[in-house]
């Protein structure tokens, strides 16, 4: 399958200029949207309730509408608001206030791959997704750069939704970088995996198991964390930055020689039979019903969970190691 990709001379970002865009949700990544397409030249409503992001949208020389009123002038909407959350906004104060011929946006395809909202058919349903955080997004704007972005047009209503979803993608700045066609669903499957898998998951029973081994083994506690976790940065960073060669090349031939030989033990085929089974519950929808339904049930587990990691051993090892750096607090 051939990838399709846009940059800048593909898109044009006076599509937005016939009507205002309203951003739900001003948040991580809707703070970063809004920003930066006010500074292009896009007429930007923040739709938000009163309360923290509210106070911020103001601080930032927005004056943030109901979120019924921001929707109904806009012709591009965008829901920038947690998975969780979202679908209950959209039907409180979203679904009945788009016009037909206007755009519905995403950042994320979740609550549309899982079926948790379902816009009407006269409507166009886009997404754009930053491959990064908003910080990030806004960072790299301001610099005169773009961060990389997924593009997705689930339903065209008008005809036009893909030169509408890449208007906002240029007004981001993501077509300075790339921008990578895909579907609702291929964004939201692989964005969980990734996330379950390596980036959040993976990483933190990694490191904890490894911590918690060296722990039992006698070793200091301190020490473990510097080992196990302090010192994957430079990997990750040489990872990002030059790939898995490059880095291999600029450590040692003993942790080299470690990597491939060590490695396939600890990732093994009963690692990767797990793998498949979290990708087919992502997949199924198991996941995702599972987490709404956890989110709905006011969340007990979750902050169960949380909160027995925030107070574990690994943590209080992790916060000595931080104190003898300053610096990476800013200070």
């Amino acid at each position: 399958m051939t990838m399709k990709m846009y940059r800048q001379d593909d898109a044009d970002v006076t599509w937005l200029h016939a009507a205002p865009v309203a951003i739900v949700g001003y948040g991580n990544q809707g703070r970063a949207h809004a920003l930066n397409l006010r500074d292009a030249g896009v007429q930007v409503l923040i739709g938000q309730r009163p309360g923290r992001s509210f106070d911020r949208a103001v601080a930032d020389g927005f004056a943030p509408w109901p979120v019924r009123e921001a929707v109904s002038a806009a012709g591009l909407t965008m829901l920038t608001l947690p998975d969780e959350s979202a679908a209950d906004v959209y039907a409180a104060d979203v679904g009945s206030a788009l016009h037909p011929g206007t755009t519905l946006g995403f950042v994320h395809g979740f609550n549309i791959r899982f079926g948790f909202i379902q816009p009407p058919a006269d409507v166009n349903v886009v997404m754009i997704a930053p491959k990064g955080p908003g910080t990030l997004l806004r960072q790299l704007f301001v610099e005169g750069k773009g961060l990389p972005a997924l593009l997705a047009v689930h339903h065209d209503a008008t005809g036009t939704a893909r030169q509408i979803a890449l208007a906002w993608a240029a007004g981001i700045g993501a077509t300075r970088a790339a921008v990578v066609e895909t579907t609702f669903a291929e964004e939201t499957e692989t964005d969980l995996f990734g996330e379950q898998v390596v980036l959040c998951g993976g990483v933190s029973a990694l490191t904890k198991a490894a911590f918690e081994t060296l722990v039992e083994a006698g070793y200091t506690p301190e020490l473990a964390y510097l080992e196990c976790v302090h010192e994957l940065k430079q990997i990750v960073d040489l990872l990002y930055s030059e790939g898995l060669s490059a880095m291999r090349r600029r450590v040692s031939n003993t942790a080299e020689y470690g990597d491939l030989t060590r490695g396939p033990r600890l990732v093994s085929e009963q690692t990767r039979r797990e793998m498949r089974r979290i990708l087919e519950e992502i997949r199924s929808g198991e996941f995702a019903r599972e987490w709404i339904a956890e989110y709905r049930s006011g969340a007990k587990r979750f902050q169960a969970l949380y909160e027995a990691d925030a107070h574990s051993a690994y943590e209080r090892a992790a916060t000595a190691v931080r104190a003898l750096m300053p610096w990476l607090r800013g200070e």
